[in-house]
């Protein structure tokens, strides 16, 4: 009787430490993928979070169980896992993620996570517990993403640069008088910004005033 509520309560802390983690995933990596399109004003606050938790829940649908497979099974040795490592894993991980919201150091929930999972296991069985392959697919991928991020990213700015390479503004239209070098530097395309900036106007009407769009 004794045995089986010690595995009870084990069950039960392990599942409050998993909802701990969610949780911190959630506001911490969350809050990463919002930041931009709030910061610059794209989005309010609001928008960004309903953007965020839609697109978070239909990435399961065409995503599936890849990510959680890998970590599941590809990092380490299945047969070694116990409640123990997960115990090991998951206070890891929810203890790296607040040392890195707190002092505000990028930081993926997912790689803490599978760094807590690595951390226990060598603690528990040692290196050979390891799955090389696993490992460097995701030590590659740090890499790799923000690549493949910087250069579709890339392509698309200049994607949208060509297919509205004419003024955004009406130059016609009523505008601060110092936003007309701006004008003429517009209908230069996609060389418009090194134009404005030559021109010291750039900063002043993007930032400082709103122009009518045409």
């Amino acid at each position: 009787m004794e045995t089986v509520q010690t595995a009870f309560w084990v069950v039960a802390l392990l599942v409050v430490l998993a909802l701990m983690f969610d949780f911190m995933n959630g506001f911490h990596d969350a809050a990463n993928s919002i930041a931009t399109v709030v910061s610059t004003g794209v989005l309010k606050p609001a928008q960004a979070v309903l953007f965020a938790a839609f697109f978070n829940f239909v990435a399961i649908f065409i995503f599936h169980l890849s990510v959680a497979a890998t970590v599941g099974k590809g990092i380490v040795q299945p047969s070694i896992v116990d409640t123990h490592v997960v115990f090991g894993a998951l206070l890891g991980a929810i203890t790296w993620n607040v040392i890195t919201w707190y002092y505000g150091i990028p930081s993926s929930s997912s790689h803490a996570l599978i760094g807590g999972i690595s951390g226990a296991v060598i603690a528990k069985a040692g290196t050979g517990a390891l799955m090389a392959a696993g490992i460097f697919k995701t030590v590659a991928f740090i890499f790799v993403s923000p690549l493949l991020g910087f250069i579709l990213g890339s392509l698309m700015m200049v994607a949208v640069a060509w297919t509205f390479r004419s003024s955004p503004f009406a130059c016609g239209q009523v505008v601060p008088p110092f936003a007309t070098d701006l004008c003429r530097c517009l209908q230069l395309g996609p060389r418009w910004q090194r134009c404005a900036k030559n021109h010291r106007h750039y900063l002043d009407v993007v930032v400082g005033h709103r122009l009518r769009l045409g």
